[in-house]
């Protein structure tokens, strides 16, 4: 691996966090989903998930370990995949908008089946139901976010990496 790319993995992780930690005072309206995906259509598969990872790592040394941290390294990447596949057929931001919708919208899904392995479909079930308007509120802020400010971050970001020779 090259330098540049450590250090483009470095900072792409450290956005992640940082807009991670800025938006936790607002429930369910996160930024992590929006730039993977934005990470992943102009860096690639390869550095995007090697952000990823880095970054899930790095929740672990700032909320602790849990089983939660464990579905991360499930859904973050799924993501990336499925970002990599769209991106194949289209570069639309309305499909990667829906894409963030449809995340948000059943995250809370995932975590209750991928928590019910651990505690039983006894405490999934309630788990899920009980964070459905966090869900709704992640899928509509998902929308939004990707839809207002997928191509003016994509286009400033192709400007910086222009300037910094990255391929």
């Amino acid at each position: 691996m090259k330098p540049k790319d450590i250090t483009l993995i470095a900072i792409l992780s450290a956005s992640l966090t940082a807009g991670k930690l800025v938006l936790s005072v607002v429930p369910n309206v996160e930024i992590v989903t929006f730039l993977l995906i934005v990470f992943t259509v102009l860096f690639g598969f390869r550095r995007a998930m090697m952000t990823a990872f880095v970054f899930v790592t790095t929740e672990i040394l700032i909320y602790g370990f849990g089983t939660w941290i464990l579905g991360y390294y499930i859904i973050w990447p799924m993501l990336i995949v499925l970002t990599t596949l769209i991106r194949k057929k289209t570069e639309s931001e309305y499909a990667f908008a829906i894409l963030a919708s449809v995340y948000g919208f059943t995250f809370g899904l995932f975590f209750a089946l991928f928590e019910s392995m651990f505690y039983g479909i006894a405490y999934a079930i309630p788990y899920w139901i009980s964070g459905i308007p966090f869900d709704i509120v992640h899928g509509v802020s998902n929308f939004i976010i990707v839809l207002v400010l997928y191509k003016p971050l994509v286009k400033t970001i192709l400007v910086a990496k222009d300037r910094m020779n990255l391929t």
